[in-house]
């Protein structure tokens, strides 16, 4: 009888119940990753092997040059470049991450635009890349911008028949008043901004998501020196218009706001440079009954644009 229960001791009996601690185990886990991101998967190894290519490359370089390439870093701002159309080139995974909703999210977005390869990497490596930031696993690298010439806006216009319609930004150092100077240009049928070379705003991932979309058609570009680049202007007939608190002349009364014309908006605090203020055919100022000191780049800019393609329509 011993001997029996021996052999009875060593059979499964009844289970006690997992009372759903099991549960999370049979969830699903979200959408397949793509290809892209499937170790061992073709597509994966060729998606790295371009990356690779591409990041060994050097860049050409246009007329008006280009910028570095930047990185946005985290889980929402990832996502939010990638909903919003900044450009991207790379997207950058950490191994084994959390796969939670804003992760499949970004995945799905980057595959549905295409064109941005997909490469999955060991924490240590983001961690280098970004220079210690919180990266959440999600690292997304946007290209260099190819700025224009500042002769290209002029040119373009009068390529179509119209007066050029020009923004040009002395000392405007936020992304987000630059990106906001586009949409403005945009909305009223402006030909382009152009900033200068140093110690101003370019064209960054936070400018592209404040221009809501406007800067894939609307060209920006960079002048090595600001003053020259409006001499310039000034020669091939196209009238410098400088906006200041203390100008001559309310932006309501000046005529040359009907024909060819760049308009420089300075920054909120110093206004413009001295250089700059000098070269500028006219000064005008925008009047504020209710006695605010300035407005931001942005704001600024829009109100002299309506003005202008007011007088053109």
């Amino acid at each position: 009888m011993a001997a029996n229960n021996r052999r009875m001791s060593g059979k499964k009996g009844a289970q006690v119940g997992s009372g759903g601690q099991r549960r999370k185990g049979l969830e699903g886990k979200g959408p397949t990753p793509p290809a892209e991101m499937r170790k061992g998967h073709k597509k994966n190894r060729v998606a790295g092997a371009k990356a690779r290519q591409t990041a060994r490359r050097p860049a050409p370089r246009g007329r008006g040059g280009k910028s570095t390439s930047e990185l946005v870093v985290g889980r929402n701002p990832v996502y939010e470049a990638l909903r919003d159309g900044v450009p991207a080139s790379t997207l950058y995974v950490q191994q084994f991450i959390d796969n939670d909703e804003r992760v499949r999210e970004a995945l799905q977005l980057a595959a549905e635009r295409g064109g941005i390869n997909l490469m999955e990497a060991p924490r240590p490596e983001l961690d280098r890349m970004t220079n210690g930031l919180n990266h959440q696993g999600l690292v997304l690298q946007v290209p260099p911008y190819e700025y224009a010439h500042p002769q290209d806006l002029a040119d373009a216009a009068l390529d179509d028949g119209e007066d050029p319609l020009i923004v040009a930004l002395d000392g405007v150092t936020d992304p987000r008043n630059l990106g906001a100077v586009v949409r403005s240009v945009s909305a009223f049928r402006g030909h382009g901004v152009v900033v200068p070379e140093r110690r101003a705003a370019g064209m960054t991932a936070g400018a592209w998501k404040t221009s809501a979309g406007a800067a894939a058609r609307t060209p920006v570009a960079r002048a090595t020196n600001l003053t020259r680049a409006l001499e310039a202007y000034k020669k091939a007939g196209i009238v410098v218009v400088g906006l200041a608190a203390d100008g001559e002349v309310e932006i309501g009364e000046l005529e040359a706001l009907g024909g060819p014309v760049v308009i420089v908006v300075g920054s909120e605090g110093k206004g413009l440079s001295r250089l700059v203020g000098e070269t500028c055919d006219h000064r005008v100022r925008i009047p504020m009954p209710g006695g605010a000191e300035s407005l931001n780049a942005g704001v600024a800019a829009g109100i002299v644009l309506y003005e202008a393609a007011r007088r053109r329509s």
